[in-house]
């Protein structure tokens, strides 16, 4: 670890806390209808919204009729992109011909499995893609059925997250707000002006926006190489506010036309945290006490304080076996020596890699910079433990701050049992119902990542059989071990948690892997939603509770270490066996030099 590297993490932290208040009171008044600073620029293009659609904004919802036009919308827009992708051939903006009997050789065919996966895959903010972006899709494909999804996605999160805010906020109210006002009000003022900025200030960064077929160059070698361009600026901007992640290449954030320079790194990483953070301090100021949204940050700081030491801290180590052969990999521009640099870009080097890293998969963005399949085991357990918690430490657009609320809610019930007195949260006590909900949120997330790993781990496929086309051996892994446990582990969590990066030595291009990936994705966003906008309609319902001498301050460093100590709790007591079979032996069998 160098001085540099600290610093550009200390950089970080101080100017997304300098953002998180004026983000935060601009986005509450934009949900809640209030007057802002683009409502007169833009007012009547949300005014025309609702005339076309036939929209009434003034309907106030229940949080059935909520998660209802919520299900329905997403339902429609992933039939949408289905369509779109098995049809690609057939639309225009397709210069490589992909899915085309002129497509080139090296061109992955979009199969029924695959564009269900890619489909439910965007639908759900998760953006795990079974395909490299620039072999497989047209460039209408790209922006119409990916981008498009990687706005409403995010407009949803923000949406829902919008209805739970007004859920703790409300007194003795019988609805949640409008799912259509909400998601208009998202993509116009809030998505829409940042990204036209964030997009044009990648383009000048040197991110290609064009519709010009590939280019052909000639190596120095008299070798020919394939450049693959496209329109990636409209895309890479909402990957990274929107915290989706999906790359329109391969290589994602990695790949110098998606990301092009430190200036541009650094800031796909704030912009990652952006919305979340701010989302905190809206929630603070609807409920008349900013003190709760500041202590829902702080436990979000520690736990992404305390990820990042332990990455950066094990890639700075590096792998024992590579010293014991006399391999010493150093980035002296960076103040990097030695430590784990396979896998890394060494224009980024280990601190940014590292953080990098971290945040994606503190929040469900899952972009990467680095491969994190060649982390050393216990980087690759901060990325994997950091997934399973639940989207909490930030998290997605919303779901990050829902996610934390549900753990709030869980730690004042527990506090409450300690002392014995009912539980209280901003006023709203906490009851059977609340509780009930809480533990569906947290055991549907568990019940797909160990379930569904656990199927895929003790499945013996036959070589070439349907669900096996590839003839690939033990589950299509391409390492043994505990390694390729955690390949599997990690493909089933980062689906479920909504992520999308990946431990890339796994070929899950199959169908087996494209369904049972996507029916974990569609458990990991919306029986997690429903719980969620019940709990909302319950709480709005509820009569406010004034604060006495025995209230629990919910807003305390106590209240801080205890929300804290209740996440790690609750996420070792699940995952820790399932993590002790995967990067833990590997940590201790790689100390002892062996490798898988």
């Amino acid at each position: 670890m160098t001085l540099i590297g600290w610093t550009q993490i200390f950089l970080f932290a101080l100017i997304l806390l300098v953002v998180t208040k004026p983000l935060g009171s601009y986005m509450l008044k934009v949900v809640e209808g209030e007057k802002h600073i683009l409502s007169g620029v833009l007012g009547w293009l949300e005014r025309l919204t609702y005339k076309l659609f036939g929209i009434n904004p003034e309907k106030d919802m229940t949080w059935i009729e909520y998660g209802q036009s919520m299900l329905a919308f997403s339902l429609i827009s992933m039939l949408f992109t289905y369509a779109i992708l098995r049809l690609q051939g057939f639309l225009p903006l397709n210069p490589m011909h992909f899915s085309t009997e002129q497509a080139p050789a090296y061109a992955t065919a979009l199969t029924p499995d695959l564009a269900f996966n890619t489909a439910m895959s965007f639908t759900t903010n998760t953006n795990w893609q079974a395909y490299s972006g620039e072999n497989t899709m047209s460039y209408l494909s790209q922006m119409l059925g990916l981008a498009y999804h990687n706005w409403i996605s995010a407009a949803v999160g923000l949406a829902v997250a919008a209805a739970f805010i007004r859920g703790f906020a409300r007194r003795t109210a019988g609805g949640v707000g409008n799912f259509w006002t909400d998601l208009t009000r998202s993509c116009l003022y809030i998505l829409m002006p940042m990204g036209i900025v964030y997009s044009l200030f990648l383009a000048a960064q040197g991110v290609p926006q064009t519709f010009d077929a590939y280019q052909v160059a000639s190596t120095l070698e008299g070798a020919k190489q394939i450049i693959p361009l496209g329109p990636i600026a409209s895309q890479e901007w909402i990957k990274m506010l929107g915290i989706n992640g999906g790359g329109f290449l391969n290589a994602n954030s990695a790949h110098p036309f998606e990301n092009p320079t430190p200036l541009s790194n650094f800031i796909q990483m704030i912009s990652i945290f952006l919305l979340p953070a701010g989302l905190t301090y809206s929630f603070g100021k609807a409920v008349g006490d900013t003190r709760q949204g500041w202590a829902l940050l702080a436990a979000m700081f520690v736990l992404w304080f305390a990820g990042t030491f332990l990455c950066y801290q094990f890639e700075a180590i590096g792998n024992p076996n590579m010293q014991d052969q006399g391999v010493e990999i150093t980035t002296a521009a960076l103040g990097d020596s030695g430590g784990n640099m396979e896998g890394k870009e060494v224009r980024f080097g280990l601190a940014n890699s590292a953080l990098f890293a971290v945040v994606t998969t503190d929040a469900s963005c899952g972009a990467v910079n680095c491969m994190h399949d060649s982390l050393t085991p216990i980087g690759g357990l901060v990325t994997l433990l950091n997934i399973q918690l639940g989207e909490i430490v930030f998290g997605g657009v919303g779901s990050g701050l829902y996610g934390m609320l549900v753990y709030a809610v869980l730690t004042v019930f527990i506090a409450g049992l300690m002392v014995g007195r009912t539980p209280e949260y901003v006023g709203k006590k906490i009851e059977k119902k609340e509780v009930k909900m809480a533990m569906l949120f947290v055991l549907a997330a568990a019940f797909s990542i160990l379930v569904f790993t656990g199927i895929s781990t003790v499945l013996d496929f036959p070589e070439k059989s349907f669900i096996n086309p590839q003839g690939a051996t033990w589950n299509n892994v391409n390492n043994g071990g505990p390694h390729g446990l955690s390949e599997i582990l990690y493909a089933f969590s980062s689906a479920t948690g909504n992520n999308g990066s990946a431990f890339a030595g796994i070929s899950v291009n199959t169908p087996f892997y494209n369904t049972l990936l996507g029916i974990a994705m569609f458990i990991g966003r919306f029986l997690m939603m429903v719980p969620v906008l019940a709990m909302a309609g319950a709480l709005a319902g509820k009569k406010h509770v004034p604060a006495t001498s025995g209230t629990f301050p919910t807003y305390s460093w106590l209240f801080v270490v205890l929300l804290t100590g209740v996440i790690i709790i609750v996420g070792a007591l699940t995952f820790f066996p399932v993590l002790t079979l995967g990067p833990i032996v590997e940590e201790f069998l790689m100390n002892s030099r062996r490798l898988f």
